[in-house]
């Protein structure tokens, strides 16, 4: 044995999780407000629609905020980005369908 370390020993980072899932909601979110203006407008035929849906969209972001304390949280829930994945994946195919 010529040298032994007596610093204890370092604990493992979170990792770039929490990155990740900050970066994914922030980029759901902006798409999934988009998404519902576009559907608004595909539904009314308007501008009219299209805001509607972007008022839609700032009571998601709204409710959104109350359910996790920030817009963009640091510790978001992985449950809950999926959860938006798969509401803005609706929002696409509805779009999809009104766009036929």
């Amino acid at each position: 044995m010529a040298s032994v370390s007596t610093q204890p020993a370092r604990r493992a980072g979170p990792g770039a999780g929490p990155d990740v899932k900050t970066f994914g909601t922030a980029a759901l979110l902006t798409f999934g407000a988009g998404l519902l203006g576009m559907v608004g407008w595909g539904l009314l035929s308007s501008g009219f629609g299209f805001f509607l849906g972007l008022v839609v969209a700032g009571f998601g972001i709204y409710w959104w905020k109350n359910l996790h304390g920030t817009v963009i949280a640091k510790n978001v829930p992985t449950k809950s980005v999926v959860i938006l994945l798969v509401v803005d994946i609706v929002l696409f195919l509805a779009l999809v369908l009104l766009a036929q």
